[in-house]
């Protein structure tokens, strides 16, 4: 029996949150239709956005632009035995089709439908198209929304690299020059790994600014080879360019690591490195820090108890303790946790992961769906 290309797939779910089994959904649906409609539909009691999952659905989906992903509110409730409760879903899902259509350009009727439920043949019914029953028993898919919600950390592997990224707790180290900062960012992530699996993908971003000044002094030092770091000629742009690209790297990490990204600083700290060098704030690199994804936790590494080393790139042993206070004032000015690491690198790594093992008991609280 020859197989049937459909031309418009439907599939609909909440996707709250997306996880593989969704993804394998709607990989099929593309190949096997000319297009397709995905329909997003959250309730308003839900905590992740409509329009969080519809980004993480076409970021995953880039690649595909015969997928048309679209979000619409469905505060309906359920009950599927009731032909009013269908017929009104049944007019949500249309309004997600005509939106699709509005956004990407018009598609054919819908004639097949894409589900692993078993209201799948109804749904199918309701748009008079085929039904394609989809690992309904979940044997390809071992995964489910409920599942995820319940305990994102057993099902992280079950997550898209999106999803992962949006999920990701932040927890991001940083304080003024020769305070160990990378020394705890390091050490924390091989804590969390040795808890082993997924946390074993635990990533640790390492600090863009610090290449960035190895750059800048090689090129001092082709025109002057006796330059210094004292030499440097910084820019108001060098520290926008280190904020932007220190937040890519942050991103690339979040899509590949574990429940927690250790980030050794963010565009928040270069706010204040800019003051260091320059003398003055930066709306630019503070307009980059508000754009950034949550953070769950800053971690502050004190300048007290911690020698200064020179390393060749370092310059202010004489600033590291306003430093250390300008850090404290800007924390105190954000909504999220921080705390001050004090004593020797085994104590610092102790508190910091004290701190963490308490963002994580608090995060993931998902709400009901309806």
């Amino acid at each position: 029996m020859s197989r049937v290309p459909y031309q418009h797939g439907l599939v609909i779910g909440k996707f709250y949150p997306p996880h593989l089994g969704h993804i394998y959904l709607i990989r099929t649906a593309a190949a096997h239709c000319q297009q397709v409609t995905v329909g997003v539909l959250g309730s308003s009691v839900e905590t992740i956005t409509i329009a969080q999952r519809v980004a993480w659905l076409r970021e995953t989906f880039a690649d595909a632009p015969q997928v048309r992903i679209v979000g619409a509110l469905d505060d309906v409730p359920i009950d599927y035995t009731s032909p009013a409760i269908w017929a009104a879903h049944v007019a949500i899902m249309r309004q997600a089709v005509q939106a699709a259509d509005h956004s990407f350009g018009s598609a054919p009727s819908v004639d097949a439908v894409f589900t692993s439920e078993p209201y799948g043949q109804e749904l199918a019914r309701q748009f008079d198209g085929a039904h394609v029953c989809l690992d309904q028993s979940r044997a390809l898919y071992p995964v489910s929304g409920t599942a995820v919600r319940a305990d994102p950390v057993a099902q992280w592997a079950m997550l898209p690299p999106a999803v992962q990224a949006g999920l990701a707790l932040r927890v991001v180290v940083l304080g003024a020059e020769s305070t160990g900062t990378t020394t705890l960012s390091q050490d924390l992530a091989a804590a969390l790994r040795q808890r082993g699996g997924v946390w074993a993908r635990t990533a640790c971003v390492a600090e863009y600014g610090r290449e960035y000044s190895h750059n800048l002094l090689a090129l001092a030092r082709a025109t002057h080879p006796a330059a210094g770091v004292a030499d440097i000629d910084w820019q108001p742009s060098d520290f926008s360019a280190v904020a932007i690209a220190q937040c890519r790297l942050e991103e690339q990490a979040a899509r590949h690591g574990g429940p927690v990204l250790v980030c050794d600083t963010d565009a928040f700290a270069t706010r204040l490195w800019h003051e260091r060098y320059v003398g003055v704030p930066s709306a630019d690199v503070a307009a980059i820090a508000a754009a950034m994804p949550p953070r769950c936790l800053y971690l502050l590494t004190s300048d007290v108890g911690v020698d200064f080393e020179d390393d060749g790139l370092r310059d202010g042993a004489h600033l590291r303790g306003w430093m250390t206070g300008r850090f404290r004032e800007l924390l105190g000015t954000q909504a999220v946790p921080w705390v001050e690491l004090t004593g020797t690198p085994a104590e610092r790594c102790r508190q910091a992961l004290e701190a963490v093992d308490a963002c994580v008991a608090q995060a993931w609280k998902f709400a009901k769906p309806l």
